[in-house]
């Protein structure tokens, strides 16, 4: 496009250019063939005679080889080159006739006493073309610079759009083929640097989106974590009650799998519900968890759920977070090991605190990390309390309880801000809490 743009432009000043060098060249030559008839007018004011008319060609610069005198009378000085007709033609106002290899110019001269004369001045064709060639190489070597500079230029321009777009194009071969950190640095024309932009955003974005679905698999396939571990407690117990708990625990094992298999088919996540009533949840898993409690022997207490308590967390998110801490107690601690759930409402905080008389947490940092576990499980229950409890603003602290095992302290705002519970707060929501069983 370059080429051919660049070549019509140069095209058309060039032809009008090369035609007006011409036409300078032949007036050039005619000027001179001029002068040179100007030369022999005074001795045609003296004299007519052909003698002293020769005398006077041979001793100007041209001579007689391009100059004659034609004069009345029909007699010729010098070497003519054109017919007795021209000659007519010219006695009236000067004429220039093309003839073989040149041009002739012819003037006329007024001579005193009635008398008149033509002066025929040769202006050979190598006069007229005199530097044109040059010329016209000058002209077309500026053309073909002045292309091949547009074309490097126009290829150095198309280049840096093309290797924007090539890298542009690598990246994306690259993300496809699931190289998620693959990133590029916006460069070229505004529009690729946009379009760089957006596409590092699209990669960021899809980092984070495959981040969530695999942390919500990870979440989804934990919760079968309960309903498998009540049911292996309860593989060595006998008789109708053993019986009806197995039962459950197959039902809440068999409505988990439905949840993950649901919560796979969704395109994304759906909205949080407005919220639930933590009482009524605690309530709800205590009772699946007192039987489990009764047959190994645990003392349990539920203390503070008298009343409603409204969180801003889905009932189903808060259940399964209850079901894994207590299914840690179950899990970690020996049997007999006595553990209490307490739920304390506070201005615009919610806490649930999840204490046992087990043999505690060694590193509560590192427990409180996403896939750490000291006990040989998959440490992701308590990342789970976590991430639930950050949602609101809240959060979660792993500490020594007040029955001398683990105290796992989960805060939910209920206001609205994202301020983080301060530790003397826990303190003494731990230490004043206070109630009777529920079973």
């Amino acid at each position: 496009m370059a080429v051919a743009v660049t070549a019509m432009v140069a095209l058309a000043f060039l032809i009008p250019l090369a035609v007006g060098v011409m036409e300078i060249a032949e007036s050039r030559a005619l000027a001179d063939a001029e002068r040179q008839a100007a030369t022999i007018v005074p001795a045609l004011v003296i004299t007519d005679d052909v003698a002293a008319l020769e005398r006077a060609l041979a001793s100007t610069p041209a001579g007689v080889s391009r100059l004659a005198v034609h004069l009345s009378g029909g007699r010729t000085v010098g070497r003519s080159r054109v017919g007795p007709a021209d000659v007519a033609n010219a006695a009236e106002r000067a004429r220039t006739v093309p003839v073989a290899n040149g041009y002739v110019l012819l003037r006329p001269v007024a001579l005193g006493g009635g008398r008149s004369a033509v002066i025929e001045a040769y202006a050979p064709e190598a006069d007229a073309r005199k530097g044109v060639s040059t010329s016209w190489a000058v002209l077309t070597g500026v053309a073909v610079t002045l292309v091949v500079g547009s074309v490097v230029v126009a290829d150095r321009l198309g280049a840096r759009v093309v290797r924007s777009a090539r890298r542009l194009g690598q990246a994306a071969a690259a993300l496809g083929a699931g190289d998620l950190s693959v990133r590029i640095i916006p460069d070229g024309p505004p529009e690729l640097v946009a379009a760089g932009r957006a596409f590092n955003a699209m990669a960021d974005q899809v980092a984070v989106l495959l981040a969530a679905e695999r942390e919500l698999a990870a979440d989804l396939s934990h919760r079968l974590r309960t309903p498998l571990t009540a049911l292996r407690l309860n593989l060595g117990g006998s008789g109708p009650e053993a019986e009806q708990q197995r039962r459950l625990a197959i039902e809440r094992l068999e409505h988990a799998v439905d949840e993950i298999i649901e919560a796979s088919r969704r395109p994304a996540r759906r909205a949080v519900p407005a919220g639930c009533d933590a009482a009524l949840v605690l309530c709800e898993r205590l009772a699946f968890w007192s039987a489990l409690a009764e047959d190994q022997g645990r003392p349990w207490q539920l203390v503070g759920a008298d009343e409603a308590t409204p969180v801003p967390v889905a009932a189903a998110d808060l259940g399964a977070v209850v079901d894994a801490l207590l299914g840690n107690v179950f899990r970690h601690t020996p049997q007999g090991t006595a553990f209490r759930v307490t739920l304390h409402r506070g201005s615009g905080i919610v806490g649930v605190l999840v204490a046992d008389a087990g043999p505690g947490i060694p590193d509560p940092e590192r427990a409180l990390r996403r896939g750490n576990s000291g006990a040989g499980s998959t440490g992701l229950g308590l990342d789970i309390a976590r991430r639930l409890a950050e949602s609101t603003g809240g959060g979660v602290r792993v500490e020594p309880s007040a029955l001398g095992g683990t105290g796992v302290n989960l805060w939910l705002r209920t206001d609205g801000r994202a301020a983080a519970p301060r530790r003397g707060l826990l303190r003494r929501a731990r230490g004043g809490a206070t109630g009777s069983p529920v079973r």
